[in-house]
């Protein structure tokens, strides 16, 4: 089933501040998520604030061929006992994520955050990647996938290694798959160390028209793979 796209407008990118806050309002509606996330829009706010929504510059992409799994990662994928699965059990994946940032300042993916990441997911437009251990759920991550393009939005992990686990699974699908980029929105030392690189606003733009393809007809992903096979 060809999704019916209703669009919704956004100030232009460059109208952004410094930071990155281009617009306050709105709603959490799966048409206005797709609208924002097609032209590299996100939304990011805590409990208790109107809804934001972003558009950083520069902006950190990993380019999931180009992912870099370090020597100990390789070492720990070779002797682990996980399994990595994909849209497995999505809302428990962002529960997880939400429970992961209770020790912080309060969590940016309160329960409206998690009922339209839920929504999208049952459209086919939002994905979760598992890490499972003797048949328990412990590291995993969630994003949007328009075209060909994936917007990372959170991870979380109950024991070592196990989101990464989860993010060398997601570069194996995506790469597979012939997806141009991982949106990881913004840049930070853990990114880095994986291989992402930072961009500018507007090289991203550009590389969004590239990939998103508002045609694509949405579905679930449906691997299941030993982590070994991810060494």
């Amino acid at each position: 089933m060809v999704y019916n796209w209703v669009d919704y407008s956004f100030p232009p990118l460059e109208a952004a501040s410094p930071e990155g806050l281009l617009a306050v309002g709105g709603d959490l509606s799966s048409d206005r998520l797709l609208s924002a996330y097609r032209r590299g829009i996100f939304p990011w706010f805590s409990q208790g604030q109107p809804i934001l929504w972003w558009s950083p510059d520069p902006r950190a992409v990993l380019y999931p061929a180009a992912m870099r799994v370090s020597r100990s990662l390789r070492r720990s994928l070779r002797k682990s006992e996980f399994s990595v699965t994909t849209d497995r059990v999505f809302s428990k994946v962002i529960a997880r994520c939400a429970r992961n940032r209770k020790d912080q300042d309060g969590t940016w993916i309160t329960p409206e955050m998690q009922d339209a990441y839920i929504a999208l997911h049952r459209l086919g437009f939002a994905h979760s990647v598992e890490t499972w251990q003797a048949g328990e759920l412990v590291g995993g991550l969630y994003g949007v996938s328009i075209g060909k393009a994936f917007f990372g939005e959170s991870m979380f992990s109950r024991v070592s290694d196990a989101s990464k686990t989860a993010l060398v699974g997601l570069a194996k699908v995506l790469t597979h798959s012939g997806y141009h980029f991982i949106d990881c929105q913004i840049r930070s030392a853990h990114l880095d160390s994986l291989g992402a690189q930072s961009i500018s606003r507007a090289h991203f733009a550009q590389a969004l028209k590239d990939a998103v393809v508002i045609d694509e007809n949405p579905r679930l992903w449906d691997l299941t793979v030993d982590a070994r096979e991810l060494a």
